[in-house]
């Protein structure tokens, strides 16, 4: 084993997810790099002083200048807003040093792109975070599609939708201007990534993309409440997605439900420690969707807990994504999802956007 000094930029709710996720990775996974807390950054130097005593580092500073030129933080954890992404991460493969960034990759398409292209030159591993996808049901789900245990796929249903601004009297904040805090940006990239990894590629998209509160106390609402898609994908099949920030009694809304010729999967996050599976076979009389609890027979459920049924968490997810950084820096092979897999999703989010204005169908090779 031999330690690996980690750098995380931002110290709030993601700062912490991936603070914890680090101290804890070695532990559960018996990973050969061992992560040290090094230094982390915060907007403050009390903020960072702070989450430097609290989560555990080494060091703290103000200024992510300072963390990205340290020669003791060997590779980096961008959990800051999307608009620094860029120049943070072109920084850190200019040193020669592996970054992970937190969805989405840039403020936009050209930020994503440039942040590919120097990941890329620079020949080091590079991650975004999309963890509801790493759940050991939908890791499973992922497996029994490319088992072809549902058959050829079909239809694909998908939601993220959330209320934390179902109140219309919910002051504006941050997370009300600029489109890159908007549904379509905070929310949707999830499902987006649900869907290509469990489908393969999306080849079009038609969109509708709407404020429903253009005010809040406080202030105007620059940024888009929900908004749903049609799209078809690369292997033929149908799908629909919705995303909301509005979704009255929605809490992890993050659900999909998928039919094929010869069978059907549902999961939904709320539940994520379970999934429905239909298959078309026996007894009609009999037939019907089970549900699978996950246990230590699904992907990455055992290093945390040996009785089935008794569940994985929102920050074991965390975790499974800091074992698979670990592993594509020590054994120099990219491990999904990249930044150009980042990509694909700001490509979807971009070609939804444009399908919006224009009231017609994109297709994402024009993005």
């Amino acid at each position: 084993m031999r330690e690996i000094g980690i750098g995380i930029l931002g110290g709030g709710y993601m700062g912490k997810a991936h603070s914890v996720a680090m101290a804890a990775v070695g532990a559960v996974f018996a990973t050969t790099l061992r992560p040290r807390l090094e230094m982390i950054c915060a907007s403050r130097p009390d903020s960072a002083e702070r989450y430097r005593r609290e989560y555990g580092f080494a060091r703290a500073t103000a200024d992510w200048r300072e963390l990205v030129n340290d020669p003791r933080v060997e590779a980096i954890v961008i959990a800051t807003p999307q608009d620094t992404h860029r120049q943070i991460a072109e920084a850190a493969f200019a040193l020669g040093k592996p970054v992970f960034c937190e969805k989405p990759l840039g403020a936009g398409l050209e930020d994503s792109r440039a942040m590919v292209a120097a990941a890329e030159a620079s020949g080091q591993a590079n991650m975004i975070g999309f963890n509801y996808i790493r759940t050991p049901a939908s890791q499973y789900a992922r497996k029994l599609i490319a088992d072809g245990v549902i058959g050829q796929v079909t239809m694909f249903r998908g939601e993220h939708t959330e209320d934390f601004y179902a109140d219309p009297q919910a002051p504006a904040t941050w997370r009300t201007t600029g489109m890159a805090n908007g549904t379509m940006g905070d929310l949707a990239p999830h499902m987006i990534n649900g869907a290509l990894a469990l489908l393969g590629p999306i080849a079009s998209v038609m969109a509708e993309i709407e404020t429903v509160h253009p005010t809040r106390p406080g202030g105007e609402v620059t940024n888009d409440d929900h908004a749903q898609m049609m799209v078809r994908f690369d292997n033929g099949a149908m799908g629909q997605m919705y995303f909301s920030r509005i979704a009255t009694g929605r809490k992890m809304g993050y659900a999909y439900e998928i039919s094929g010729t010869k069978g059907a999967i549902r999961f939904d996050q709320e539940d994520q420690n379970a999934i429905w599976l239909y298959r078309m076979e026996g007894d009609e009389a009999m037939r019907g969707f089970t549900k699978i609890l996950t246990g230590p027979a699904h992907p990455d459920y055992q290093p945390f807990c040996l009785g089935p049924g008794h569940g994985t968490g929102y920050q074991d997810q965390i975790i499974i994504e800091a074992r698979d950084f670990l592993k594509a820096i020590e054994t120099g092979h990219p491990v999904w999802p990249t930044f150009r897999d980042g990509l694909e999703v700001t490509r979807v989010v971009q070609a939804a956007l444009r399908s919006a204005s224009d009231r017609r169908w994109i297709d994402i090779q024009d993005i």
